[in-house]
């Protein structure tokens, strides 16, 4: 079972969670999320993967949010996460 398919811990955690902070399920791109995580873990450093979802949580939010937002943000991430190990 892939992680957030439905039925899943992750999956459950992401409708409850969402709901309680009026996060609308629709527009989170799991995967997306979780590849980014990987990557920031062993480009950068595992402690920086919640910093950095805090950080691009918070530039979506202050983007307007959507999924639009999201993609463009993380897409700019991942890639500085990829350059991060090679500049090291």
């Amino acid at each position: 079972m892939v992680a957030s398919e439905p039925g899943s811990d992750l999956h459950r955690w992401l409708l409850e969670t969402g709901d309680a902070l009026g996060v609308d399920p629709d527009v989170v791109d799991v995967e997306a999320i979780l590849d980014l995580a990987r990557d920031v873990a062993h480009g950068v450093a595992r402690p920086a993967v919640p910093l950095t979802g805090f950080l691009v949580g918070y530039a979506v939010a202050r983007d307007g949010g959507g999924h639009e937002a999201l993609e463009r943000i993380l897409a700019d991430v991942t890639r500085r996460a990829l350059e991060w190990r090679e500049d090291a």
